[in-house]
């Protein structure tokens, strides 16, 4: 029977999908089973490797700079050529744009480059009656988060005047720009005479931005606590006190599967036992710590169940003439901590801690803390489970420290 015309006929069979068909009369194979994947590996290595796409190229000045801070390949890019860059622009070509962005990438990327953080501050100080507190605080960002007080000489003053001139306008850029300074040991006193009046602290309770606000507040009052004895203006209500890090930083919890976290906790625990260490273990004013030992002054880990693991805080002073002989009526236990240094906690190719790490070991040790520092590249270098235990062994012991039956 003769179909109609313009009738389509029967359709042939589709392939099935992800199949392979190499001709008529041929079968089909699937395109990931072996055979496929043997030719195309075959194939592949005949080919020549193809050749990256070329970078397109930069302009120069202040319009390169920003080019290169808006590529996405930027990293790609020598750090020279953002120094050059910056040194051939004419000054009208670095506005604060440019500027902002050449400050978020330095701090994103922990870039501590102090030429170009030089540029910034001197930037800073000369475009000062231009610029806001929001501008402002986006430019003092990488100092604080790379532990590098600029040279410029004008730098502490220009902004203690941006401070006094901003502060009631925008409340959360002037928190976070004593954040910055709080971590380069820098803290104004007129300023914090403002965060921590009443005013202030009414004010920010009913804003959106409260919490993280209070906590920042609580981190500056602890700061005044530990660092500024001198200090006599007003501080925060103990009310109003919050936990500052109450857990790991965003950025172990996001790295964590390349963290030595793991295999050190197992290390201590089949070397001390379970009870005689605590992990991430938040102290007051709340920095949460890696891990804690409590230790007698004899030198014996004891079962952190057996003692109250926390320090009192803020830190209690007695006279000289009573300690003594507190000491001698008393046997009262010493607490360790136990730091990771992570290969992110440090400033890009370099031994510089982070503001953020810094100011909590500087913290913690004034406090009352003895820190163990457990660098990278020591841990790094273990080689499996039984060779980290003998490290973490040594680690203690230079300490003084005992364990087991002789050692309680």
């Amino acid at each position: 029977m003769r179909r109609p015309r313009g009738e389509p006929g029967p359709r042939a069979p589709r392939p099935t999908e992800g199949a392979t068909c190499a001709g008529p009369g041929e079968s089909c194979f699937p395109s990931d089973g072996p055979l496929v994947c043997a030719l195309e590996q075959e194939r592949s290595l005949r080919l020549p490797p193809k050749p990256p796409p070329p970078l397109q190229p930069l302009l120069r000045g202040g319009q390169g700079l920003e080019a290169a801070l808006s590529c996405p390949r930027f990293l790609r890019y020598p750090r020279q050529h953002l120094i050059s860059s910056l040194a051939e622009a004419r000054p009208e070509e670095l506005t604060p744009h440019v500027m902002v962005l050449l400050a978020q990438h330095l701090a994103r990327h922990r870039l501590r480059e102090p030429q170009l953080l030089e540029a910034i501050a001197h930037f800073l100080v000369v475009q000062e009656t231009q610029l806001s507190s929001k501008v402002v605080q986006k430019l003092v960002l990488p100092f604080g988060r790379l532990n590098y007080l600029p040279l410029e000489q004008q730098f502490m003053p220009c902004l203690e005047r941006i401070l006094a001139r901003e502060a009631g306008v925008a409340p959360l850029a002037t928190v976070n720009i004593l954040m910055s300074l709080c971590q380069l040991r820098c803290l104004p006193f007129r300023a914090l005479h403002f965060v921590f009046s009443p005013g202030f602290i009414n004010y920010i309770s009913g804003t959106p931005h409260a919490l993280i606000v209070r906590r920042y507040l609580s981190l500056l009052d602890t700061a005044v606590e530990l660092e500024l004895p001198g200090y006599r203006g007003p501080r925060l209500p103990r009310r109003q006190q919050v936990p500052i890090f109450p857990q790991p930083l965003i950025t172990d919890r996001a790295r964590c599967k390349y963290s030595h976290k793991d295999i050190v906790a197992e290390g201590l625990r089949q070397l001390l036992g379970e009870e005689k260490y605590r992990q991430d273990l938040t102290v007051p004013p709340g920095y949460c710590t890696d891990f804690l030992l409590c230790v007698s002054s004899s030198g014996a880990v004891l079962p952190v169940r057996t003692q109250d693991p926390f320090l009192p805080y803020p830190p209690r002073s007695c006279p000289q003439g009573q300690a003594a002989s507190s000491a001698t009526t008393r046997d009262p236990a010493q607490r360790v901590v136990l730091v990771l240094r992570e290969r992110w906690h440090f400033c890009r190719d370099g031994r510089v801690l982070l503001g953020s790490r810094a100011l909590r070991e500087r913290h913690l040790g004034l406090m009352g803390y003895q820190l163990l520092p457990l660098p990278f590249e020591e841990l790094e270098s273990q080689r499996g489970l039984p060779q980290l235990k003998s490290y973490l062994r040594q680690k203690l012991q230079a300490l003084g420290l005992r364990w087991g039956p002789e050692g309680g």
